[in-house]
């Protein structure tokens, strides 16, 4: 038995590995979880927001796709190979040594004669292959290997049928009654199949090689290792230009900014350009609690941070790509949402999954995100913020994008004095979130700069003066006695969300409010030097239980502090943070500061958003260039 530290509750020994020790794969389209085991535990086809057919991690009983050796579970090392997203695990037993590596097979363009039925962004040089390869090589003595799939498709619900094409035992078809995906699965070992299971089990000794293909596409699998290597060499070395293209400082933390642009790109949705929040559904802030969220989809608010990451390091690209996204369902009319389906999708309408113990019996296990319908006015702020970053970026204001923007500015100004669900998205009453007042007047700044820049004097005149009346209003209202931005209106609570204000240049980081706001947050909103978003026995979020420390915040502190001159302080703190990496260097969503558990849905984009922010923050500022500052102040450095 051990204790939960968030509950103080005994609890028996988990069967599901941690959150922070799976290995994350992508191929930008779809993504695949590894646990320590081997054993592929989330993937879900034939994109990333689809059903899954592996889901273990949900459910023991939900799938999975497991290769290694017989007799042990626990591997010798795991690294990705350098600069790549290609799992590398080494097994030592008392007989030998394998290696086992897993990929999500990258190859070139493969659309010659006919048009791709998913892209709308300009297609590259490379492409998803739709292959989740793995190999295996005994690299002295001999192990005995098996390998055990066993699909299950509509998370968990339908088990599979299998069996043989005309490749005899090396080939296996996978079907499910009512589903349209077939899985093909193809080897250089011998497949059995035992009830809804293809197996397979083999002695390797020293220089033996095998591998395995899961195919859910036409386009043909490797049918030899040799065929299985090639592939695996042209995805590493696909990695390893893209990864070259960044512009990375000379700086020990070097790897972890490298392997936080790996995990953006593996999380984007390459046809449309959306940046997705998460890889998974439902892992809990919480165990045990009902704080599961379906994270696989594109959030609006994630724009504004990702365009300052993605452009900050170099990668121009991804960020346009990102950028035409978030214009492309910003252009198609109506009121914009909070988030959006990776191909733009409006509704997404939420579910439980009954059938689905959760992870480590977190229910309910949810598919879909009713968030999408809720009041966030913060929303409009980021899709300014990012129009104006992309719009500095270039050097000018592309006139198909100018109507969106005054949509969404008089949209802004239009709710800004209303109620709404704030950053968090909390399922409680609606407030007059601080922080949303403060994106309505991000959105009401950048668009009257905007409108200075087209020469239109007079709507930016007049949107000069809305955007000088909310800000009035804010530090009228959202400021308590002492001096300290609040939650909301009317409260002395604190929110992690307030360490925005000097980041997005609401108020300068000399203001002694936006440093008493940051200390105090630092101070009291904060456990083992972690940050909270909120004490929710101050805020009606909707939900009962507690949860841990958001490590977004975390990092928020990290450039808060840089901004007001805290270098020290600053530095120590994300040394802390940093330690927490995943031993593949990947973050969820939030850490238990008792035990540095990662709790949450991983890898959490947002996360590595903010490492990157707060990283580039503190390399600057030690290297005293732009006097701390990361980027420009659009408060104070005019268009």
């Amino acid at each position: 038995m051990t204790v939960n530290p968030l509950t103080g509750v005994l609890r028996d020994c988990s069967p599901f590995p941690p959150i922070a020790d799976y290995a994350f794969l992508s191929d930008c389209e779809t993504t695949a979880l590894v646990a320590p085991s081997g054993n592929v535990e989330w993937f879900c086809l034939p994109r990333i927001d689809s059903p899954s057919v592996f889901a273990a991690m949900l459910d023991r009983d939900a799938g999975g796709f497991r290769l290694g050796p017989a007799d042990i579970r626990v591997p010798s090392a795991r690294r990705y190979l350098p600069g790549t997203m290609v799992l590398e695990t080494s097994w030592g037993t008392a007989t030998g040594w394998i290696v086992v590596r897993d990929l999500l097979v990258m190859g070139p363009w493969h659309h010659h004669d006919e048009l791709s039925h998913t892209h709308r962004r300009a297609p590259t040089d490379y492409d998803a292959s739709h292959v989740l390869l793995r190999t295996v090589r005994c690299v002295s003595g001999e192990v005995q290997v098996t390998m055990d799939c066993e699909p299950m498709f509509g998370y968990g619900r339908t088990p599979a049928q299998w069996s043989y094409t005309d490749r005899g035992y090396h080939q296996g078809l996978a079907r499910a009654e009512g589903e349209s995906l077939e899985l093909r699965l193809t080897t250089d070992m011998r497949l059995g199949f035992e009830a809804t299971r293809a197996t397979a089990r083999t002695l390797l000794k020293e220089g033996d090689t095998r591998f395995c293909a899961l195919t859910w596409t036409v386009h043909e699998p490797p049918y030899t290792f040799d065929e299985a290597y090639d592939r695996l060499v042209w995805t590493a070395h696909h990695w390893q230009h893209w990864l070259a293209r960044g512009d990375f400082p000379d700086h020990p933390w070097r790897s972890f900014l490298e392997r936080s642009a790996l995990t953006l790109k593996g999380l984007t949705f390459a046809p449309s350009g959306a940046l997705v929040a998460a890889a998974t559904t439902s892992l809990p802030e919480t165990p045990g609690g009902d704080r599961n969220w379906d994270y696989r989809y594109s959030w609006i608010r994630d724009s504004t941070f990702a365009l300052w990451g993605l452009y900050t390091l170099g990668f121009d690209w991804e960020a346009d790509d990102f950028f035409w996204f978030i214009a492309d369902v910003a252009e198609r009319g109506g009121e914009l949402q909070v988030m959006y389906g990776v191909d733009g999708e409006r509704v997404l309408e939420e579910r439980v999954l009954d059938d689905l113990t959760g992870y480590e019996n977190s229910r309910p296990v949810r598919v879909g995100n009713d968030a999408y319908s809720h009041r966030q006015n913060d929303v409009w702020g980021a899709v300014l913020d990012s129009f104006y970053i992309h719009t500095r970026s270039r050097d000018r204001l592309d006139e198909r994008i100018w109507p969106v923007l005054r949509r969404q500015v008089e949209a802004a100004i239009k709710y800004w004095r209303e109620p709404d669900r704030g950053i968090w998205e909390v399922r409680g009453e609606p407030q007059h979130f601080t922080s949303s007042k403060i994106m309505c007047w991000v959105a009401v700044d950048r668009g009257a700069r905007l409108a200075r820049l087209r020469l239109d004097t007079s709507l930016a005149a007049r949107w000069r003066r809305v955007a000088d009346e909310i800000h009035a209003d804010v530090c009228a209202n959202g400021v308590s006695e002492r001096g300290v931005f609040t939650q909301r209106y009317g409260s002395d609570a604190l929110d992690a969300s307030l360490l925005l204000i000097p980041l997005v240049g609401f108020l300068p980081p000399t203001d002694p409010r936006v440093r008493d706001t940051v200390l105090a947050i630092a101070d009291e909103l904060t456990v083992d030097d972690l940050v909270l978003r909120y004490l929710p026995k101050e805020t009606d979020d909707g939900l009962t239980g507690e949860e841990g420390t958001f490590t977004i915040c975390s990092f928020w502190l990290v450039s808060a502090l840089t901004e007001i001159g805290e270098h020290f302080r600053a530095r120590r703190l994300c040394e802390k943070v940093l330690s927490f990496a995943s031993p593949l260097g990947l973050y969820a969503e939030e850490i238990d500061p008792l035990s540095g558990r990662q709790l949450g849905n991983f890898p959490q984009a947002f996360t590595h958003l903010a490492l990157i922010n707060a990283v580039i923050h503190i390399i600057r500022a030690e290297r005293g260039r732009f006097g701390g500052r990361t980027w420009r102040n659009p408060a104070t450095d005019p268009l």
